[in-house]
């Protein structure tokens, strides 16, 4: 295994490089492509999110690895490798499978124990998969990722606190009061109808807000998704508001239906102008490359907004902004706009960064879940490793015994031409003799470097064994070939692989 993971988070870098790093539309499946490319790798995948970037590859050459895997990102992320590189860091073999699973834990995240980084694992492998770039080290690291990741939030309290990237934003814009009391009744606007998107607005319906208008580029998306939060909130029908029909039209309804339950509404994301002046809340995660919303177009609806009638509006409020998207998708200038309260990826990290600012991490039970997670990784990171050399050698002992089959078979070959008069039973008894007195003579050593092999360093066991035995380096390569074959062509793994 020569497992090397490139990459950059906000644990190594500011949100601004991460911000102007950021991947979006295609180009993932166009860095593991490239990545696959290049000459030092045999596996690629990219793991992807809005606050983190890592190239993993199976490279024959560390330093070759190295290089390559941080010139490609410089490329594709189009900051200079020169810039990139003192925000990059470098984790291998062991080391690497450490770190993912980790992260796949929670334990490297900005809110520690938050549960939506398994299904941007899941992403990362499925894309890995569809571009037949991820291969048998690959399939089997994020795979056992999964696995990890599952173990750790179903042994132990490390997500007690429920946190996600959502709820660590809402309670900062709360500032304190419960995010419960401090969204009840109020109307919020969510663009977008992705995994975060989604996610911010079940936890709005949740907290009790009295309107939510989801706006998205493709409309059926977002209509299932109100519709869905309607049905479970026990609400009035979704609905779509037609282009041109003033949105402000259900305003009473909206009042009137709070005791009720949750009024849940679509729209088109050009419609987003129009809901910005009714809406009290507002969290935006879409893969936009350009602003989805300006400081003129906040400054609009802001005037729009003091134009309505007494009592539409929670008196003395802000407009509370929450943006979750990398690249960002509001307008930094309106961290300085009046009436706005605007928290972006960077406020978070600063936030996360201050002793009391991370949930939890105060407290005694979440030290301690930290404490049994992290006994998790090790353990699992020393199984994988052994699990990954004893494999290593199998191809080899594989072809010892394919080469052992052929010596008997070609010895009973002989013997039939010089006692030609052996009759079925007796061939069949000498043969089945042969047989046992090479497989008692194979089995002890061939059991015994399967578990040399798992120990640390036990790779040079298998060149031992081809040297001995002088084994076709063909035949071993051709074994790896066929398992590795077989791997791949099931990425539906249904104990942790492909969803």
């Amino acid at each position: 295994m020569s497992l090397l993971v490139v990459g950059l988070s906000h644990r190594s870098a500011p949100v601004s490089v991460l911000e102007r790093a950021a991947l979006v539309g295609d180009e993932q499946a166009k860095l593991v492509q490239d990545t696959l490319a290049a000459e030092p790798a045999t596996e690629a995948a990219v793991l992807a999110t809005c606050n983190r970037i890592e190239l993993y590859a199976d490279v024959d050459k560390f330093h070759a690895g190295v290089a390559e895997l941080s010139t490609l990102l410089g490329q594709h992320t189009g900051v200079g490798l020169d810039e990139l590189t003192p925000y990059l860091y470098v984790h291998y073999e062991d080391r690497a499978v450490h770190h993912l699973f980790s992260v796949t834990c929670g334990l490297d995240s900005m809110v520690v124990g938050e549960g939506q980084i398994l299904g941007q694992i899941k992403d990362a492998l499925a894309l890995g998969q569809e571009l037949h770039t991820a291969g048998r080290l690959l399939n089997d690291l994020f795979q056992q990722a999964l696995r990890v990741g599952k173990r750790a939030h179903s042994e132990t309290g490390i997500d007690r606190a429920g946190q996600s990237l959502v709820t660590f934003g809402l309670e900062q814009l709360a500032q304190g009061a419960p995010v419960a009391e401090w969204a009840r009744g109020k109307r919020a606007l969510v663009i977008g109808a992705g995994s975060m998107s989604s996610l911010a607005a079940a936890t709005l319906a949740r907290a009790g807000v009295s309107e939510l208008v989801i706006a998205n580029r493709t409309l059926e998306r977002a209509l299932r998704l109100a519709e869905s939060l309607a049905q479970q909130h026990a609400a009035t029908p979704a609905a779509i508001i037609p282009a041109g029909e003033d949105a402000s039209a259900d305003a009473d309804t909206g009042a009137e239906t709070l005791r009720e339950g949750l009024v849940a509404r679509a729209v088109p994301r050009d419609r987003v102008s129009a809901e910005l002046p009714h809406a009290d809340i507002v969290v935006s995660c879409t893969g936009a490359t350009g602003l989805v919303l300006t400081a003129a177009e906040l400054r609009t609806a802001l005037a729009q907004r003091a134009a309505c009638p007494p009592g539409t509006h929670p008196a003395g409020a802000d407009v509370s902004l929450l943006d979750l998207a990398m690249p960002r998708d509001i307008d930094a200038a309106a961290h300085r706009i009046e009436g706005l309260h605007l928290i972006d990826i960077e406020s978070l990290a600063e936030a996360a960064a201050e002793p009391s600012g991370a949930p939890g991490s105060s407290a005694g039970a979440m030290a301690a879940d930290v404490d049994k997670v992290r006994t998790i990784v090790s353990e699992e990171v020393a199984a994988f490793g052994a699990a990954q050399r004893a494999a290593h050698i199998t191809p080899t002992v594989v072809a010892l015994r394919t080469m052992a089959a052929d010596v008997v078979a070609s010895e009973i070959a002989r013997l039939d031409g010089r006692l030609p008069d052996l009759d079925d039973k007796q061939r069949a008894e000498i043969t089945q003799t042969v047989r046992r007195v090479v497989d008692k003579l194979l089995h002890a050593p061939t059991v015994r470097v399967k578990q040399l092999a798992s120990t640390p360093g036990g790779a040079g066991y298998a060149d031992a064994l081809r040297e001995l035995f002088d084994l076709d380096p063909q035949a071993v390569a051709a074994v790896s070939r066929a398992d590795g074959s077989a791997r791949t062509a099931e990425p539906n793994d249904p104990k942790g692989g492909r969803a």
